[in-house]
């Protein structure tokens, strides 16, 4: 005769781990991708890319997913590193990330490419209004829309209302 016990504990513990699985599974299936994210301020259900950006045209096709009209060329292109420790600046520039679905603290210590492009049809605003795009592995991770004036602006990709 064969006599197997089971003990409270090990009851417990298979039921921790199957409850670990089905939240993991859970936080899986429901946690966007960084590739694309809800673009809810344009229409419900629309999808904003950001891989495969690999070109010129790819980055100006970028913009234009949020309704702005870039100059066909770059005013600068430039390889940063993302510090390995934020400070002040860098944080608040990291939550413009987060509202965005994007956030650059995986990527400290590495180096992306930042391309410029001068926006033409931001409304209202007489001075000049650049987009700035950080891009790791061909794909967006990181940017802003901002003016270059000293009192000016930075926001993230979208088109607010209030502009």
């Amino acid at each position: 005769m064969f006599i197997y016990s089971v003990r409270a504990s090990t009851l417990k513990f298979f039921g921790a781990v199957i409850l670990s699985l089905a939240a993991l599974i859970a936080l899986i299936c429901f946690i966007p991708t960084a590739d694309t994210v809800d673009a809810q301020t344009f229409s419900p259900g629309e999808k904003i890319n950001y891989a495969n950006i690999k070109s010129n045209e790819d980055r100006i096709n970028f913009l234009s997913q949020f309704g702005w009209e870039a100059e066909a060329s770059p005013l600068k292109e430039e390889t940063v590193t993302i510090p390995d420790e934020f400070d002040r600046v860098y944080t608040g520039y990291n939550d413009i990330q987060k509202k965005a679905g994007l956030d650059l603290t995986k990527y400290k210590n590495k180096e992306v490419l930042r391309y410029c492009y001068k926006i033409t049809n931001y409304p209202d605003y007489p001075g000049e209004v650049t987009a700035t795009l950080l891009i790791y592995k061909n794909k967006v991770i990181g940017g802003d829309i901002s003016s270059a004036d000293v009192n000016g602006f930075t926001h993230g990709f979208e088109k607010s209302t209030s502009q």
